[in-house]
């Protein structure tokens, strides 16, 4: 009878005290700027707690053969520091993370470990809805053709 109890008060005492999850999701488009500009397209899912935030996001850039630069893909897990709500309607925040990325230009491909850091804006346009802009910069594994990589990219997001 005790242990139920317990748990009970503890149960109550958890969902009373939690605080709401904030979530985003982001399609952007944008310019990869490695080693010559080409056109980048993802889209980005996350959520956090007041100044702490994950993100998973996913984005592709073509090849070019003609300046033989190669098409990226990346999948990144990224940690993101922000300011709990938007100050004046803009929200800053700095980000840093890992995850797998593909090169592959012609027939040859590389697939490795990549890390990301960068950081940007989210501006409060109408409701939930905002813009958010953003500036990474990659550094790829070892059999990369160019490492590091730059990206900057400006995106609809929503809030929720």
């Amino acid at each position: 009878m005790k242990l139920a109890r317990a748990a009970t008060v503890a149960l109550l005492l958890t969902l009373l005290g939690s605080t709401p999850a904030f979530a985003d999701l982001t399609a952007f488009v944008g310019a990869n700027m490695t080693p010559t500009n080409r056109v980048v397209r993802g889209a980005s899912v996350g959520g956090g707690l007041l100044i702490i935030g994950l993100e998973f996001e996913y984005a592709n850039t073509n090849e070019d053969t003609k300046t033989l630069a190669p098409g990226l893909k990346t999948g990144m897990g990224n940690v993101l520091l922000q300011t709990p709500f938007a100050i004046l309607g803009v929200q800053p925040y700095a980000t840093a993370g890992a995850g797998p990325y593909r090169e592959r230009l012609g027939t040859l491909q590389h697939t490795g470990l990549g890390f990301n850091t960068g950081g940007g804006v989210k501006i409060s346009l109408v409701g939930p809805i905002r813009l958010r802009v953003d500036y990474r910069v990659f550094k790829l594994g070892s059999g990369a053709r160019h490492s590091p990589a730059h990206r900057i990219y400006a995106g609809l997001n929503l809030k929720f």
